[in-house]
């Protein structure tokens, strides 16, 4: 009776972290979320401080999300081997041509990538019309410490004109539509679907 009773409580115990560390992550040993994107837009008083994001583009060009305050910018984080990201890409490919007319401004980070190559394939593959940061170690995503987890690939954040974070999609986003719309309630312009 006294040695069943340790293996009884180990094995609770051992059930109860594999739930908790399945729940957490929710990636399994994919690396990304998968799954319809879970939208939290914040009110002006939830906002927070301006994200300060900067890094080196695919391109090898500088880029400084501060260099953009007063326009809304659009950061989306993907991986060229992450299937809700590729199902994603052609939808937010979209929404930036119908949006950086208007001036919001988007902005990727390419997390995981081994080489540029592949993110640059990527890109080519769906006519990307945006710059994306190569950040293969998850270094930039530091700056959405508390918004996003590691594994949160891929994930779309909607930037206010003062630099916070105004609207989170964590997973992959459903449809231009929903962009056009979280953007228009963050202060950007308001587009039609069709545009």
């Amino acid at each position: 009776m006294t040695v069943r009773t340790p293996l009884v409580a180990l094995a609770c115990l051992a059930a109860l972290v594999t739930v908790v560390g399945c729940g957490a992550s929710g990636t399994g040993t994919k690396g990304y979320i998968d799954g319809q994107g879970v939208i939290t837009q914040l009110s002006l008083n939830q906002r927070k401080a301006p994200v300060s994001v900067t890094g080196t583009t695919l391109d090898g060009k500088s880029v400084d999300l501060s260099a953009y305050r007063g326009r809304v910018v659009v950061v989306n984080l993907w991986w060229s081997n992450c299937p809700p990201c590729r199902l994603e890409a052609p939808e937010l490919a979209a929404a930036a041509r119908a949006l950086q007319p208007k001036g919001v401004v988007f902005l990727g980070i390419d997390t995981r990538d081994a080489a540029e190559s592949m993110g640059r394939a990527y890109e080519r593959r769906f006519k990307i019309p945006y710059p994306s940061i190569f950040d293969p170690d998850g270094e930039t995503l530091l700056a959405f410490r508390g918004t996003l987890s590691p594994n949160a690939i891929p994930s779309t954040m909607v930037i206010d004109k003062q630099g916070r974070i105004a609207a989170t999609v964590l997973g992959g986003l459903s449809s231009k539509t929903t962009l056009l719309d979280l953007v228009a309630d963050a202060g950007g312009p308001k587009v039609k679907a069709a545009a």
